[in-house]
């Protein structure tokens, strides 16, 4: 009787050891995560260098506005190659409100879609 309350008391320690050990993983990824994808932003902004907005138009194949300097290009890019299309003056763009650095708030999207729905069905 002893050995079956001691062998049940050693099966819960190692099952919250291992709920632990693995809320503890889910934590550091999360943070390792937060600090590689900080790292690689600061890295990669040059400040004369920016995607201000791409468009997917075929499988591979982009086309892009960027903003190198004070210009503003329009670049397709493709599988293997690069071209510039043209370049447009700051008055010919409509930027966004939300630019590129700032986090999307998912509870404003849901919302969104939420609302359309109930259009669909009213």
């Amino acid at each position: 009787m002893l050995l079956a309350i001691s062998s049940r008391a050693d099966n819960y320690f190692q099952f919250i050891t291992v709920l632990i050990l693995f809320v503890l993983v889910l934590v550091v990824t999360y943070l390792v995560t937060r600090w590689i994808a900080k790292y690689q932003r600061e890295r990669i902004s040059s400040g004369n260098l920016e995607i201000i907005e791409t468009c997917r138009v075929a499988p591979n194949k982009y086309v892009q506005i960027v903003r190198a300097g004070a210009k503003y290009l329009v670049i397709a890019i493709g599988k293997d190659e690069v071209h510039m299309l043209s370049e447009l003056s700051a008055d010919e763009l409509d930027l966004q409100e939300n630019p590129q650095g700032q986090a999307v708030d998912f509870a404003d999207i849901l919302d969104r879609v939420k609302k359309m729905k109930e259009k669909d069905k009213g």
